[in-house]
């Protein structure tokens, strides 16, 4: 499937994430990731049936995290994953320790980043961090993309490569962000609109 050729490297590219939920019991860590919980599943993420799939409340961009800065976006991402190493994106760039998603476009004004760092998940492989202050200018680059493909919060964009570290990010509060016009989404789910349209935000993440 393009989206999750996408999300895994060599292809377009990828990052951000499902519903917004309080973390009840968490500590709150660097400049705190925050959200609140509307879903109806045991999660708060999944709906109860597929007929019943965001029939009740829906969901939007104000449920999901947040995260001041780019130690907040490391600090969330390693309740659910590991991410390692924490590198400013033009230092990891000169390093040539690999390719992360973003050196491009965060150098391109149009998409709306404002930082970009890298990390490294547990198997020595590239997550790019993005700070993105304005969701909507980012979805409409993403959108004019045609290709990539996201987990995001409120202010922020995450582009894991390595299988298990997407998998892992699922039970996040983080939501999988896409403007494929030929994506569709499984009975159970939900999904709601993106920023712009053309883009959705769902808490299905597609595998090959």
């Amino acid at each position: 499937m393009r989206n999750r050729r996408a999300l895994t490297i060599g292809v377009a590219l990828i990052a951000l994430g499902a519903l917004g939920a309080c973390q009840n019991g968490d500590e709150d860590g660097p400049g705190a990731a925050v959200g609140s919980s509307t879903g109806t599943g045991d999660d708060g993420r999944r709906a109860e049936s597929g007929a019943d799939a965001g029939s009740e409340e829906r969901p939007t961009a104000g449920d999901l995290p947040q995260a001041a800065d780019m130690a907040s976006i490391e600090y969330y991402l390693n309740k659910y994953t590991e991410c390692l190493d924490l590198t400013a994106g033009e230092d990891y760039s000169r390093s040539g320790g690999g390719t992360a998603w973003g050196e491009e476009e965060a150098a391109d004004a149009s998409w709306g980043i404002t930082q970009r760092a890298v990390c490294q998940d547990g198997d020595n492989r590239p997550i790019a961090l993005l700070s993105v202050p304005d969701m909507t200018k980012f979805q409409t680059a993403a959108l004019k993309d045609g290709h990539a493909v996201f987990y995001v919060g409120q202010d922020f964009a995450v582009v894991p490569v390595g299988d298990d570290t997407i998998r892992e990010l699922e039970p996040s509060d983080l939501a999988f962000l896409t403007c494929d016009p030929d994506f569709s989404v499984p009975s159970g789910y939900r999904t709601w609109p993106g920023a712009v349209e053309g883009c959705v935000l769902t808490d299905y993440v597609p595998s090959d």
